[in-house]
């Protein structure tokens, strides 16, 4: 997509869709890339035997991954993550289908001239809610704004 421009958004806008077949691979593979070696996230029998669940599951920083991707890849190179909180509410499995959808919840520009998006993102699995995430993006005011060259007072995420 290309970079977005703060005022080309509006509260309510919806974000596109993203989807991702999540695998075994997928599961591992993030586990093993933030140095989590707990074996729920690599060893199926650990999973299900000690901890009573269907599969090894995607860990924090992996789903945490996965909106960073989705919100980069809808705000183009310019948009910077400043904050982002999620709630992990169900296990997502190898063999779960993940769709991320977001909505814009508030538009505004600080005080510093910062422009700001708050959206409220989904992580589903059969259109159940596993995960919920609220992330505060800059994004370009103007064309020839970057967020990413604010430091210091100029930068409050």
């Amino acid at each position: 997509m290309s970079d977005l421009i703060l005022d080309r958004l509006a509260k309510g806008d919806a974000l596109p869709t993203f989807g991702v077949d999540v695998t075994a691979t997928t599961v591992i593979l993030g586990a093993l890339a933030s140095r989590d070696w707990r074996p729920m996230h690599h060893d199926h029998k650990f999973a299900v035997e000690r901890q009573g669940v269907q599969d090894i599951f995607l860990n924090t920083p992996n789903q945490a991954a996965w909106f960073e991707r989705y919100l980069n890849d809808w705000t183009g190179p310019k948009g910077r993550i400043g904050r982002m909180v999620f709630r992990m509410t169900k296990p997502v499995f190898p063999g779960d289908h993940m769709l991320l959808t977001g909505t814009v919840d508030d538009v505004s520009v600080d005080e510093t001239g910062c422009g700001w998006v708050r959206a409220e993102i989904s992580l589903t699995v059969d259109g159940a809610v596993r995960t919920t995430a609220t992330a505060r993006i800059a994004l370009p005011t103007t064309p020839d704004d970057n967020p990413w060259d604010r430091r210091g007072e100029r930068w409050k995420p």
